[in-house]
């Protein structure tokens, strides 16, 4: 019998100074068996950082074809492809072919390789956004990660400063593409 998803209950205080947001974010989020906790921060921080009215939540890692946030258009068509991760160059390209606008918050323990590999492919995607973040605040934030989840998440001038609890954490939001 297969593991169940484990539900977490997010409330995000977003204030994106360099957007003009200020917004309390509610959300909630499955984390399937196989997604680590980092995966899940990394998919809270990206839609807070490429925060939209109508951005949700997809199946995410139980489907392979969906993205890991998206907004879609009242003609079910994605008019917002958003991934987190490393994933493979042409699964972005694809995306880009078929959704308005595509942004990944790129983030992971073989970030090196992976830029050298994939961002050459990527560059002449006109409709892409890539932002990376230090694996390392990601983990630190996983392992503050509780069941209700409640942040205060500022993002100002290329810093993203995340309040959980006491701890206050701070690292460089790198635009890569």
């Amino acid at each position: 019998m297969a593991l169940p998803a484990t539900i977490y209950k997010a409330t995000i205080q977003l204030t994106d100074v360099d957007r003009g947001i200020y917004e309390t974010l509610s959300a909630t989020v499955a984390q399937h068996p196989s997604e680590t906790g980092e995966r899940l921060v990394a998919r809270l921080l990206a839609f807070a950082i490429f925060y939209d009215e109508e951005l949700s939540f997809t199946k995410g890692i139980s489907a392979a074809d969906e993205p890991d946030l998206w907004v879609k258009s009242g003609d079910g068509r994605v008019s917002f492809w958003v991934e987190v991760g490393l994933p493979d160059a042409e699964r972005i390209i694809k995306a880009s072919r078929h959704a308005q606008r595509v942004a990944l918050l790129a983030s992971g323990r073989t970030m090196t390789s992976w830029e050298q590999q994939a961002i050459p492919k990527l560059t002449k995607v006109t409709n892409l956004t890539v932002i990376a973040i230090d694996h390392a605040f990601i983990s630190r934030a996983a392992a503050l990660m509780e069941r209700a989840i409640v942040w205060s998440l500022t993002l100002t001038e290329g810093v993203c400063y995340l309040t959980i609890g006491d701890e206050t954490l701070e690292t460089a939001i790198r635009k890569i593409i």
